[in-house]
């Protein structure tokens, strides 16, 4: 099992980086918030998860272990493979995904391309109990409720959901009121 490599990066592209550790180019998966992260990293240490198919061996990179533990999570549940895991990991943080199940909150889940809610109620049952309690103080839950409502509020007006999530996390962490947000986000947009 190939659990963690540190190399330089060889080659980039829209879903996977190429790692070059002693000489030898590992193909690695990456979230589109990870990879926003990794193009101003030359050299690069990254956990890895190696899915181990009949036609293909895909290794998963994450940036810190609290990821990677998070996406293993999410796999052992029926019917979510890694590829929807990582779009799960690209739309919001860990902590903000565990409070969400922890909570019960679904509609935080089902927000995620390609969960709808029988996926995100099993999602809730399965991990409630194999994650601690949500530690998000009410205001982080009200800006994360916030949020949704901006995504929602962009998708209403014909931006796609991706397109939305990227806008929101350029805002400025000091916006807090909604139609605030919507307003500097669809001047993001605009651009």
């Amino acid at each position: 099992m190939i659990s963690k490599l540190t190399g330089t990066i060889a080659h980039t592209d829209a879903k996977s980086i190429v790692l070059d550790v002693g000489g030898v180019g590992y193909k690695v998966f990456v979230s589109p918030d990870i990879f926003s992260k990794l193009e101003t990293k030359a050299s690069l240490t990254i956990w890895t998860y190696l899915a181990v198919r009949e036609n293909a061996l895909d290794l998963y990179g994450f940036l810190s272990l609290s990821e990677l533990n998070f996406f293993e999570l999410l796999i052992t549940i029926s019917g979510i493979g890694p590829k929807t895991a990582m779009g799960i990991l690209s739309v919001a943080s860990v902590h903000s995904l565990e409070t969400a199940i922890h909570t019960g909150d679904t509609s935080h889940l089902t927000k995620i391309s390609g969960i709808g809610k029988k996926v995100a109620e099993k999602i809730v049952l399965e991990l409630k109990d194999k994650i601690g309690p949500g530690t998000q103080t009410p205001e982080q839950e009200a800006t994360m409720k916030n949020d949704s409502d901006v995504v929602e509020a962009l998708k209403s007006l014909g931006y796609t959901p991706a397109e939305a999530r990227d806008a929101l996390k350029k805002l400025p962490k000091t916006l807090t009121k909604t139609n605030d947000k919507i307003r500097e986000a669809l001047k993001i947009l605009g651009k």
